[in-house]
C-alpha cells in the first residue's frame, strides 16, 4: 500500500511534510480541514506513505457489503451516530486496551458545513492520556502535513489555541465549506 499510495500521490502532485515522532505508539490524529470526498483517499496515503498505522472513524452507514469490508481492511471504525452516548469513553476504553493506536478524527463530523468543531478528539485523547497530533490536507500547496503533537491538560479554550494557529491559513478542497471554530 505504501508503493500504491506514494505513487498516486506523486500522479496527482501531492507531497508529505512532517512525520509522526516514533516514540508515539498511541494518539488521536485530527485531520482537517474536511470537506470533500477526496480527503479520504488523500489522508489514507498520506499515512501509508509517512508509514502511520491509523484507524479512522467513520459512520456507520458506510459499513454496509461490499464497501464496509474495504473501510474494516484500511482501519474503519464504525460510528452510530443514533447511538453516540458513551462513544467518548468506548474510544477511551479501546485505547487503554492496546499497546498501540492512532485514531485519525475529523472534527466536522462530515463534509457539509458546520458551525463548529465536535471536541470529542480532545476528550479521547484526555481520557486515554495521549497527544493529539495536528494533520491537514492544504489543498493550494498540495501538501499532507502531519505537524505539531499537543498534549492535553483538561484547560480546553488554553490547549485549543495552537490548534487554531495551525489550521487558520489551510486551504481545503471546498473552502467554502470550511469553518474553524472549536467551542
Amino acid at each position: 500500500m505504501k508503493l500504491i499510495s506514494w505513487i498516486i500521490l506523486r500522479l496527482l502532485g501531492w507531497q508529505t511534510i512532517g512525520s509522526l515522532p516514533p516514540e508515539i505508539k498511541k494518539c488521536v490524529i485530527v485531520a482537517a480541514p474536511h470537506t470533500s470526498n477526496h480527503d479520504f483517499y488523500l489522508a489514507r496515503a498520506a499515512c501509508y506513505t509517512m508509514n502511520i498505522r491509523v484507524k479512522y472513524l467513520i459512520k456507520k452507514d458506510w459499513m454496509f457489503f461490499p464497501m464496509g469490508l474495504f473501510f474494516e481492511a484500511t482501519g474503519g471504525l464504525a460510528v452510530d451516530r443514533e447511538k453516540s452516548s458513551n462513544f467518548v469513553n468506548n474510544i477511551v476504553e479501546l485505547f487503554n486496551r492496546s499497546t498501540e493506536l492512532k485514531i485519525l478524527v475529523s472534527p466536522e463530523g462530515t463534509r457539509k458545513t458546520v458551525k463548529k468543531w465536535r471536541t470529542g478528539f480532545y476528550y479521547f485523547a484526555l481520557g486515554a492520556n495521549v497527544p493529539i497530533v495536528l494533520s491537514y490536507l492544504d489543498y493550494k500547496k498540495k501538501t499532507a502535513c502531519i505537524g505539531p503533537v499537543i498534549y492535553p491538560t483538561g484547560d480546553f479554550q488554553r490547549d485549543m489555541q495552537p490548534v487554531f494557529e495551525f489550521y487558520k491559513n489551510i486551504t481545503p478542497k471546498n473552502p467554502h465549506n470550511y469553518h474553524l471554530q472549536i467551542t
